[in-house]
């Protein structure tokens, strides 16, 4: 700014020439005489010459700019060319530098030259008197706009400050408002401490059972011996008062019936250590004589081994007389045991797993036992131990050929297979690195580990044979012979409850139970049977269950489709599809006809979508063959099982059904109108009259243009109408967005093609006036679009 104001200053303070010419005119003559020019001024000309040859001149603008800042009498400079009288002499140096950008271009002749030349002069001294003001009023400008920009930045501060006292207002207000929430909810928080108290103190009775259960079922037979034991019995006995007193509590009596099953567990648990202690006295005395025997048994077990002929019988003798002695004294405590039980009376699966796990117990005592005196009889052993167990199952075999229950099989051969894979893993061997006190004595142990599975096998196969003949029973009577109902095909209105917003896992179960009850029937049957039976038979039933479940959907589908002629066939087709998707799911799942691995693999992780996919996929007649082309399917011919192909068979048809019931109505009229047109066209070029004149195409009262439009418009509206409802019904039936994207892919696709054939004859009717009005292909294929997504 500072620099500004001193350029303005010398700039007025320089400007001392008037603004008019003097009224006193001299000659160039009398100038010349006036002011001549002294040898210094010669010398300084000479030396600006000389200093102005380096750098280029500037341009002419630039220079007149320049020079109008500065004092203007440029006739004093030169005036040797301001007369006609020849100046006085100068240097060729000086003659040199007299050239300036207000310096006439040509030499002056006339006095005409001379004004115009002075008038030039003129205008450049008026310009440079005016600069300062120029520059002045420049200034000025530039302070109106800061203060312009000031102003608006003022404005902008002030709406900054009143947007900031609004939002300060709207925070003091929202802090009242929390802070009256805030002591709401601590009022609230309050309370619901004092209701939780309350609760609390009612809850530590129910609580108290998780306690005791998590003690009871702690391992080892010492349990009634640790100092938590007897408090746990005595906090039982107040829950069972307390419960008795307040049996309107929601579930007190089943806390209370499961309070007098620990009880009773617990009492149980001091009888059982009272028997084991007494077991442990005879055991400890078969130990100390099995100290003293041992080593007479090994030797006579390795010169048996070496000498067979001869000693085997002996040896065998021992190991008789071994078994018999431990008869005689297990035999009546095992069926004091056994009657225990009450086999007549208990539930099976209790009398299972209590029995079975007696026995267990009993053979594995009764194995580590024998190898404290044999270390060979190993078959003998098994012998031995399989008569004790047909003590129990003799009661419990007839109870399990007799059960009816379903799920109660499963259970008990849930139970005997938990017990099959516990078999003993880990015996008190020798550490074979530890040296033995008398290696005389010493030998291998040549009987391995006990296994449970080897005595639980035959019970075990009795539960399996009668799970899969009630299998087959329940097969016949809910599948083959079901008899629907009427509320069993209330379809869709099944699906629009199922709909209904609510908790995913009530959707889940909904879901479930939308099913066909043949459907529901089969897969419950399956997956109870899956894990129980062997593979071999599993196939087999699982093949005719599935088969059944097949034929009773697909008669139900056709009792569905004949309710409604027009509604009813498309919610038929709809239900088989989506009872034949969650079949053929649940044939891949449970891998139904898969003895290759790699097949099982790829068909059991196939999703829905896949699964239409690979159903279309597999048809070569009914469907065009740009149907593979746009979903990338191969045609290949894969050799499946009969079940499987059954299923992928009817799920071709009702896809293919659905399909046509979709698209057929809506091009129907377009069809039959166009077989029309080509009938007539068939029939002229045929006619037995070729003399008379042909009537024409357009003529015709059904072929008029207003007719062909009239089906254009019905087209359209079907389509806006009709393949809306279809979509709906499609979304409605399958979940799975992508498996109803497939089929209203091909649903479009046929409804195109049906339509092109109707727009290509009237193209070529009517002089070309309906191209405007009928759909061209791309435009048709948006609108189809448009209806099936929204």
């Amino acid at each position: 700014m500072s620099t500004a104001k001193s350029a303005l200053q010398r700039r007025t303070g320089d400007s001392v020439v008037p603004a008019h010419l003097p009224t006193v005119q001299i000659t160039l003559e009398e100038w010349e005489v006036r002011a001549p020019l002294s040898d210094l001024a010669l010398r300084s000309v000479a030396a600006v010459q000389a200093a102005s040859e380096q750098p280029p001149l500037p341009l002419k603008s630039s220079i007149a700019d320049t020079d109008a800042s500065r004092p203007s009498t440029p006739n004093l400079r030169h005036p040797s060319k301001l007369g006609s009288r020849p100046p006085t002499p100068l240097p060729a140096a000086t003659r040199a530098l007299a050239s300036h950008a207000l310096d006439p271009k040509q030499p002056i002749q006339t006095p005409q030259q001379f004004y115009d030349w002075f008038a030039q002069i003129d205008r450049s001294v008026t310009h440079s008197q005016e600069a300062h003001f120029r520059a002045h009023v420049a200034m000025v400008a530039g302070h109106l706009d800061t203060t312009g920009m000031l102003l608006e930045r003022i404005d902008e501060v002030e709406q900054e400050v009143d947007g900031m006292l609004d939002g300060w207002r709207s925070v003091e207000q929202s802090g009242r408002n929390i802070k009256d929430a805030c002591e709401r909810l601590l009022q609230e928080r309050d309370e619901l401490l004092e209701l939780t108290d309350e609760i609390n103190a009612r809850l530590e009775y129910f609580q108290e059972l998780e306690h005791a259960t998590r003690v009871l079922n702690n391992p080892g037979e010492s349990l009634v011996l640790q100092t938590d034991f007897l408090y746990m019995v005595e906090r039982i006995d107040i829950c069972i008062e307390y419960l008795k007193d307040h049996r309107y509590y929601k579930e007190a009596e089943v806390y209370l019936l499961r309070f007098q099953q620990c009880m009773t567990r617990a009492m149980t648990l001091i009888k059982m250590f009272f028997l084991a202690s007494m077991r442990a006295l005879a055991t400890d005395v078969s130990k100390r004589l099995s100290e003293k025997l041992a080593p007479l048994l090994g030797e006579l077990e390795r010169r048996a081994a070496a000498h067979p002929e001869e000693l085997s019988a002996l040896l065998s003798e021992c190991h008789s007389a071994y078994f018999s002695v431990r008869k005689s004294l297990l035999v009546g405590r095992l069926t004091e045991e056994i009657r225990g039980l009450d086999p007549t009376r208990t539930e099976l699966v209790e009398l299972t797993n209590a029995g079975c796990t007696y026995l267990k117990q009993l053979c594995t005592d009764e194995f580590l036992l024998f190898r404290e005196f044999f270390d060979s009889g190993e078959e003998q052993l098994y012998a031995y131990l399989e008569s004790l167990c047909d003590y129990l199952y003799d009661d419990l075999r007839p109870r399990i050929l007799h059960e009816t229950r379903l799920t109660t099989l499963c259970e008990v051969c849930t139970v005997l297979q938990a017990l099959t894979v516990l078999d003993v893993t880990e015996l008190p061997d020798e550490p074979p690195d530890e040296p033995s006190d008398d290696t005389e004595h010493s030998k291998p142990n040549g009987i391995g580990k006990l296994h449970i599975s080897r005595l639980l096998q035959m019970v075990l196969q009795d539960a399996q044979t009668r799970l899969f003949f009630k299998a087959q029973a329940v097969i016949q009577t809910d599948i083959r012979n079901y008899i629907p109902k009427q509320e069993d095909l209330a379809y869709p209105d099944k699906l629009i409850e199922v709909r209904r917003p609510e908790s995913q896992f009530d959707i889940k179960e909904k879901e479930a139970g939308s099913w066909y009850p043949t459907l529901q029937k089969t897969v419950w049957v399956l997956s109870q049977l899956h894990d129980y039976v062997k593979p071999a038979i599993f196939e087999d039933i699982a093949q005719e269950a599935i088969g059944l479940c097949r034929q009773s959907l697909i008669s139900s589908s056709s009792i569905l489709s004949q309710r409604n002629a027009s509604a009813g066939a498309l919610d038929g087709e709809l239900f088989l599809v989506r009872h034949l998707l969650i079949l053929k799911e649940v044939a891949n799942t449970l891998a139904v006809a898969g003895k290759d691995n790699q097949s099982r693999t790829v068909l059991g992780d196939m999703s829905v979508p896949d699964t239409v996919t690979s159903i279309l996929s597999k048809t070569t007649a009914l469907l065009p063959e740009a149907l593979f082309t746009s979903l990338g399917m191969p045609r290949g011919h894969e050799r499946i099982r009969d079940t499987k192909h059954d299923i992928d068979q009817d799920l071709k048809r009702a896809c293919q059904n659905v399909i046509s019931l979709c698209s057929k109505p809506l091009c129907e009229p377009l069809r039959e109108w166009v077989d029309r047109v080509r009938a007539f066209n068939a029939s002229r070029s045929v006619s037995s009259h070729p003399n008379q004149p042909k009537p024409l195409l357009t003529e015709q009262a059904w072929a008029t243009q207003s007719v062909a439009e009239e089906l254009h418009g019905k087209f359209v509206e079907a389509c806006e109408r009709d393949l809306r409802i279809s979509v709906t019904r499609l979304r409605l039936y399958l979940e799975d967005n992508r498996t109803v994207s497939i089929l209203l892919t091909h649903v479009k696709e046929a409804i195109v093609d049906g339509y092109m054939t109707y727009r290509d004859t009237v193209w070529n009717m009517y002089a070309g006036t309906l191209k405007r009005t009928v759909y061209s292909e791309e435009s048709l294929k948006q609108s189809l679009n448009v209806i099936c997504d929204s």
